[in-house]
């Protein structure tokens, strides 16, 4: 199989790489590096995936050391013209689009970011798999386009038409899109919702790694809406799991559009949350409490019957055990003194 994975560079992208490259699967990797973070966090990656910092250039490929079978490009996927090149070069048969522009508070401060990012980019993805096919386009939505969703779990099947950030409404734009182009052109495509993604490698702006970071080096941390929020938190290796079954589970001309949840089916409360990381660090937390944020839910519960159903599969990993390989990844790679900066422009 050739796969195309866009925001290879990005957390889960990352992970996505180094699954299918050491499953013996032809990959091509694409991202275009933005600060939205630290970029250092976003080279290391490259690296352990064997992309050296010093030959990335726009638009040239370059072979990873690692895996024979893996090439980067840096580029955007706003470059409409690079992109349907690519297309045409390569002969993709799965497109795995992780390519986004993240974080739902960063929306209220810069919204065009994610028009152009998450939707135009999105656009430029959609039309090259129309004019140059693939066997299936596997896509990352997200549970924030469940919005302030009161029935729980939250299902594919619920409505999610009351978006309570930008960053969900562009996500649920891209299902929109999707389904459009699935029944227009019998593009086999798949949506993931994720439900809040954590592990090694993670993104330094989301609360796995800052809490980790602030009780680590003693400092506070902010416990939003007074420690009165859940959240479905999914180990990293349990969406790769999902992700690649998924991939291997294309839609069909009879049915060719497809959403599915993965998250781990079971919401932990944040005070609750916070007390695991206590556990793992053998550190308290020094805690802030604030009001909720703009943009923020309640909480966020995965229904993954369907994903079940369909194919075989569910998250199991614990979350003592994800935060524990967390931890493991931050002592060995940060050290007390991170030289991940913990803030986004």
């Amino acid at each position: 199989m050739k796969i195309l994975i866009t925001g290879a560079a990005g957390f889960i992208g990352f992970h996505a790489v180094k699954h299918f490259a050491e499953n013996g699967d032809r990959v091509v990797g694409l991202d275009n590096i933005n600060n939205y973070y630290d970029v250092n966090l976003k080279y290391s990656r490259l690296k352990e995936t064997g992309i050296s910092k010093a030959l990335i250039q726009n638009h040239k490929a370059v072979q990873s050391v690692n895996y024979p079978n893996y090439r980067f490009f840096k580029a955007d996927l706003l470059d409409k013209e690079f992109i349907d090149e690519l297309f045409k070069r390569e002969h993709f048969d799965v497109v795995c689009n992780l390519a986004a522009q993240a974080g739902v508070r960063y929306s209220i401060e810069n919204p065009y970011a994610y028009i152009d990012t998450n939707i135009v980019g999105f656009l430029n993805i959609l039309e090259a798999c129309r004019f140059h096919p693939v066997h299936h386009l596997v896509y990352a939505s997200s549970s924030s386009v469940y919005g302030s969703n009161e029935k729980i779990p939250y299902s594919e099947s619920d409505q999610v038409d009351s978006p309570v950030s930008l960053y969900a409404a562009s996500k649920k734009s891209n299902e929109l899109m999707a389904h459009a182009y699935s029944k227009l052109y019998n593009i086999p495509t798949t949506g993931v919702r994720f439900f809040t993604v954590y592990g090694p490698w993670g993104r330094p702006d989301m609360a796995p790694f800052l809490f980790m970071n602030a009780i680590i080096n003693e400092s506070p941390i902010k416990v939003f809406n007074h420690g009165k929020l859940s959240r479905d938190f999914t180990y990293i290796d349990d969406i790769i799991a999902g992700l690649s079954a998924i991939i291997d589970f294309p839609s069909t001309k009879n049915l060719p559009y497809r959403i599915y949840n993965i998250g781990s089916g079971k919401p932990i409360r944040l005070l609750d949350f916070i007390a695991v990381i206590e556990k793992a660090t053998g550190k308290k937390a020094i805690k802030e409490m604030v009001d909720i944020q703009d943009g923020d839910v309640y909480q966020t519960y995965a229904d993954t019957s369907i994903l079940e159903h369909d194919l075989k599969y569910k998250p199991n990993t614990t979350i003592q055990e994800g935060i524990n390989q967390l931890y493991k990844w931050y002592v060995t790679h940060l050290t007390l003194s991170s030289h991940f900066s913990m803030k986004t422009n």
